[in-house]
């Protein structure tokens, strides 16, 4: 058996990806998107969960993307298998599946998978999900409603977002942040920022859970208007699927890490921009 290196950051000059897949049509698409986002990417196919164990080891992958349902395994076992028995360095695993919308409300979507995409937004919501992971971060232009009592969580996670170029609007009460919504809309600015993203748990009388649901039912803006996403260190399932359920666009899991929260707040505000544009048409 070859002995497997570390592996490579994503953003070198010739990335590996594997894309697992039992819909030949399925990676070939995906295959496409990824060539036309890293031209120089080795991209390899397989349409079994053992093809892909196999793969890895023997190879070296920067990022393996999976569906859920595959030939002989579902692809939730095969991300375990991958966390339990490979020897590289920590491989980001997405799913890209038809199904992800139910098995997150079920919360069947464990740590084992970095992220994941429904493949019911489209090829280029796709592309722009998958930009996040196979290159740099890069400089973006949306602002965020950030909701954290913490001012020391708030003043490290305000710093990761206005390195990449969000402005962000701070506030440490839902009592705040509704202030700020609604002077939007009687200014005739609404709904006045890109995203919002909150804690769950806040000091005041609200939390995150009663700004969302004020957001999706008294303001009565769409996920797509105004997209949420949710910050909890709570891994009880049925919080998470209840968050989810009341219009929490994604959830962001405490302690913070860097890169993922700036892939899923880029890839929000992308799909949110393009509605936009759509709708102004």
């Amino acid at each position: 058996m070859a002995e497997v290196s570390l592996t490579r950051h994503i953003s070198s000059d010739e990335p590996r990806v594997l894309v697992v897949d039992s819909s030949r049509v399925a990676r070939r698409l995906i295959e496409r998107v990824l060539k036309n986002e890293l031209p120089h990417a080795i991209v390899v196919g397989c349409d079994s969960g053992q093809q892909a164990l196999s793969y890895l080891r023997n190879d070296v992958f920067d990022l393996v993307t999976t569906a859920l349902r595959l030939s002989d395994m579902d692809g939730m076992q095969l991300a375990r298998s991958i966390r339990d028995s490979n020897s590289q360095a920590y491989i980001p695993i997405v799913v890209v599946s038809g199904d992800v919308q139910e098995r997150l409300v079920a919360r069947s979507l464990d740590s084992a998978v970095t992220d994941y995409f429904d493949k019911g937004l489209g090829i280029d919501a796709l592309a722009s999900f998958i930009r996040g992971y196979v290159r740099p971060v890069e400089q973006v232009e949306g602002s965020v409603l950030y909701v954290e009592d913490s001012r020391v969580v708030a003043l490290a996670t305000r710093r990761m977002m206005e390195k990449c170029g969000f402005s962000v609007a701070h506030v440490v009460s839902v009592e705040a942040a509704l202030e700020l919504l609604e002077a939007a809309r009687s200014e005739n600015r609404a709904p006045g920022y890109d995203l919002v993203l909150t804690d769950v748990s806040l000091k005041g009388e609200l939390g995150g859970g009663d700004l969302l649901d004020r957001i999706r039912k008294q303001f009565d803006y769409a996920k797509s208007a105004l997209p949420v996403l949710v910050m909890t260190g709570d891994d009880n399932p049925e919080n998470q699927s209840a968050l989810l359920s009341a219009g929490a666009n994604d959830l962001v899991h405490k302690p913070i890490e860097e890169r993922l929260l700036i892939t899923k707040l880029q890839f929000q505000l992308r799909v949110a921009q393009r509605f936009r544009v759509g709708a102004q048409a």
